[in-house]
């Protein structure tokens, strides 16, 4: 009979979500995790065969915890203003930096590291900035005047704004401070609501 495993898995993928997140892959090292994750090195092999298989469940997780809320926060039709939807998801993010945590975004940090030399990992990126970009444009089709633009258009705009979501994010992760990120919100915000 087969030993039970002597940790919870869910618990080890969020701990080494919280080392990815913190270090990014690259510097992630495997004492890195074995201590975050308070496991023995064995046992991270047996359950999740190496560095970069771990990593791949982490990106799942990582999806189901923060880029699906984020997305129906962004398709959420109880919500009537589309740029109300889109406000709040940038705002949150500066509550997030205010509330103490600078670590940025996983999906951001993935994408400009091992998605550059990984094609597994750059289609994973790629779908989840996929997902983002289809909340954007659900939130511009209940928008004002985006909502009567082409749908051509309206992809260039969601684009436009998941670049300004990855550089926001991104930022946050080179200690730029929340009143900075504010002001920078604060006028991506006013320029869709002078267009709106």
């Amino acid at each position: 009979m087969a030993r039970p495993r002597e940790f919870n898995t869910d618990d080890a993928l969020n701990a080494a979500m919280n080392v990815f997140w913190v270090k990014g892959y690259e510097d992630a090292s495997l004492p890195d995790l074995l201590d975050g994750m308070g496991i023995t090195r064995g046992s991270l092999y047996k359950a999740f065969t190496d560095k970069r298989s771990l990593f791949l469940r982490v990106m799942q997780r990582y999806e189901q915890e923060a880029v699906t809320p984020a997305v129906n926060l962004l398709a959420d039709d109880s919500i009537p203003d589309g740029l109300d939807r889109i406000e709040t998801l940038f705002r949150n993010v500066v509550q997030t930096v205010r509330g103490g945590d600078q670590r940025g975004c996983l999906m951001c940090t993935a994408a400009a590291g091992p998605a550059s030399e990984d094609l597994e990992i750059s289609l994973i990126v790629q779908n989840l900035l996929d997902q983002m970009k289809a909340g954007f444009d659900a939130a511009l089709a209940a928008a004002g005047d985006f909502a009567t633009v082409t749908p051509e258009t309206r992809a260039i705009l969601s684009d436009m704004l998941v670049t300004q979501y990855v550089g926001i994010r991104t930022l946050t992760r080179a200690q730029t401070t929340a009143d900075q990120l504010d002001a920078s919100v604060t006028a991506v915000i006013a320029l869709l609501r002078s267009r709106a």
